[in-house]
């Protein structure tokens, strides 16, 4: 059984639109064992209770934004160990630079490609 065949994504962004087009990505690659949320915390507590090997995670969302997921995946016993992809439109050095501290895995810029997503989370998982 290959990666793919075996890896549990969770999608977060607020905007259906961006949801859409990572998990049609995801579904290219042939990873098919994904769930989304549109909101950072929802997606926490979620992932408390039933964690992912991988969260691909958007940045710019109210309430809890995509660093704030990551701080508060990494402080939490269960989810610390989740692989991480923070994905923004907003690829700052001050953004970047604190994921890094986070023990964030990649990052991804928009607008990327299902090609771009691929190879980030390769970096991550290895070969899907």
């Amino acid at each position: 059984m290959s990666i793919r065949d075996r890896l549990h994504v969770m999608v977060v962004d607020d905007m259906s639109t961006s949801r859409g087009v990572i998990t049609q990505a995801l579904e290219e690659m042939g990873v098919k064992n994904y769930r989304t949320e549109n909101d950072g915390g929802a997606a926490f507590r979620k992932l408390v209770t039933r964690p992912a090997h991988l969260v691909i995670s958007d940045y710019n969302m109210p309430g809890v934004d995509g660093l704030q997921l990551l701080e508060g995946l990494r402080n939490h016993k269960v989810t610390s160990r989740i692989g991480f992809i923070l994905v923004t439109g907003k690829a700052t050095k001050e953004v970047i630079d604190q994921g890094r501290k986070l023990a964030m895995n990649n990052f991804l810029r928009k607008p990327f490609s299902t090609n771009d997503l691929k190879a980030c989370i390769e970096k991550v998982v290895g070969r899907l």
